[in-house]
């Protein structure tokens, strides 16, 4: 219960550094956002819906700055975010409306990549020296070393252009209705083919290295000798006293690929215009959205610290000594 104490008061501070250190953003910036906005549409832009912006970036010349961070306070709280000076629509529902895409995409994909990443470093550690540690580490390290965009972009070329057979770009078609009907998945997977074979391409690689590594040293120590003495079965051997010790540093990892999964791919998904996060957000910076940026970027942090903390409480239960940790 300490443990667990610790660790939310770490999030909580974090958090309170985080909203703090966005809401001094806009005011360390030369000038005024909300008066860049205006001269970015030429003054064609109404009085209310300039003090929409004012109040979601914490900007109000009628209030003391102790007043404008209260107030900032209050609207993160009440998910109230402003409205975009792009489309003039509720910041919070341009958010809501991208971050199923990512998540499914990008979070399911990175769920992929962790698993078969660290099932394929454990089998080559395991049989470290043999032909499947000669081959496999290496063949998927060279994803790694590969950029997101140029994989992207070589998936549409074979497969989009050359053979035309995966859509290049959008979440799902247009005119699809968005539902759990079986048009709207079924075009929704193929749109998401290409996407996930470029983040799965150069993300494996990073979990099979670690992974592999990792255990060739848990490998080494007195208690996986003293399993082998006992005469434990190579399997019971492998999964439960070798993997589960080497999984462990992993999880930190893990977990900070989950939080930035709010984030999304953002050049993947940029390159293939999918309508996540990541899309939004180089959308926000190209048009000077500062109420969409504010909120994303927030909205990233705070996955971060969640995923970490979530990491903390599962490693602390899958080795006790964590817990006494001082």
């Amino acid at each position: 219960m300490r443990y667990l104490l610790r660790r939310l008061g770490f999030f909580v501070l974090t958090l309170w550094a985080a909203l703090t250190i966005n809401f001094l953003i806009p005011r360390l910036m030369p000038g005024s956002p909300a008066t860049a906005i205006m001269a970015r549409f030429h003054g064609h832009i109404s009085a209310t819906t300039l003090k929409a912006i004012e109040v979601s970036l914490g900007i109000d010349t009628g209030q003391s700055v102790i007043g404008q961070y209260v107030t900032y306070l209050g609207n993160t709280l009440t998910l109230n975010f402003g409205v975009s000076v792009e489309s003039f629509q509720p910041v919070s529902q341009i958010v809501a409306a991208a971050i199923p895409w990512t998540l499914i995409l990008v979070g399911v994909t990175t769920l992929i990549a962790f698993v078969i990443g660290t099932g394929i470093g454990t089998i080559a550690a395991w049989k470290r020296g043999g032909k499947a540690d000669g081959i496999l580490p290496p063949l998927f390290v060279i994803g790694t070393g590969l950029p997101y965009f140029w994989v992207g972009m070589m998936l549409i070329i074979i497969f989009a252009e050359v053979n035309p057979w995966l859509p290049v770009a959008l979440g799902v078609d247009p005119g699809i209705n968005v539902g759990f009907t079986a048009q709207f998945i079924g075009n929704a997977i193929e749109h998401a083919i290409l996407p996930a074979a470029a983040i799965l391409i150069t993300s494996v690689g990073t979990w099979v290295l670690t992974m592999r590594n990792t255990m060739v040293t848990t490998l080494a120590e007195d208690y996986i000798r003293m399993a082998r003495a006992k005469g434990l079965p190579s399997r019971r051997i492998m999964f439960d006293y070798a993997a589960r010790n080497s999984i462990l540093p992993n999880l930190t990892g893990f977990a900070m690929s989950l939080g930035f999964v709010v984030s999304g791919a953002v050049l993947v998904e940029d390159v293939f215009n999918y309508p996540g996060v990541g899309f939004q957000l180089i959308q926000a910076v190209q048009n000077e959205d500062f109420p969409l940026m504010q909120c994303l970027f927030l909205l990233i942090t705070v996955a971060v610290l969640v995923a970490v903390l979530l990491a903390d409480i599962a490693t602390a239960l899958l080795d006790p000594r964590t817990r006494s940790a001082r």
